[in-house]
């Protein structure tokens, strides 16, 4: 069965949202301003991770389906959480800040690729279920949530200087806003 290029990019929207916020959070919050690689690291990570997840979900297939539901959402709870705990401290706190609390580098920009990934990993597990095939929509969401995340960056960087410090608390409480909204919306089967 293929799946229509309509259906996909919808999907690919969906999935990207999450890439979306995240994105503009860091920008709004200074991270990537007048950062051309932080911008790069933060769509091509986007892009990259919401590319494979649904590749890994489809090879795990119906076998592991099970086991990842009943917890994956807590996973991307904790990972967002964290960076958001660590976005308002830093804003708060400006002495204390850090390059390891830049959204745009290293295990931060992990956590988060993976954290706004969980759902495109339920969605490859889907296509397995459903006998799809995986790699034409892998493409097409991960093209879509880098090219999200850069349309992010670039509304942040404009919005970021007029929102001033405030940026990287609201930044950090989006993170978490969107961690709770994921573990809502599965506890509620939605």
């Amino acid at each position: 069965m293929t799946v229509q290029f309509l259906e996909v990019l919808v999907i690919a929207f969906a999935l990207s949202l999450d890439a979306f916020a995240v994105s503009f959070a860091a920008s709004a919050a200074g991270y990537t301003r007048n950062n051309r690689r932080a911008v790069f690291r933060l769509s091509f990570h986007f892009g990259l991770f919401q590319f494979l997840m649904p590749i890994v979900g489809w090879a795990l297939g119906v076998a592991i389906e099970p086991l990842i539901a009943a917890f994956d959402h807590w996973i991307a709870f904790l990972l967002l959480a964290i960076v958001g705990i660590r976005m308002i401290r830093a804003a708060l706190h400006p002495e204390i800040e850090t390059q390891q609390n830049d959204p745009s580098r290293g295990f931060t920009l992990v956590m988060l690729a993976i954290a706004t990934s969980i759902d495109a990993l339920a969605v490859g597990l889907s296509m397995a279920v459903l006998n799809m095939e995986v790699w034409y929509p892998a493409i097409v969401i991960g093209l879509v949530a880098g090219g999200m995340s850069m349309l992010a960056i670039a509304g942040g960087n404009r919005l970021g200087p007029w929102l001033g410090q405030k940026a990287q608390v609201v930044g950090g409480t989006v993170l978490i806003i969107i961690g709770v909204r994921i573990v809502v919306t599965h506890l509620s089967g939605g």
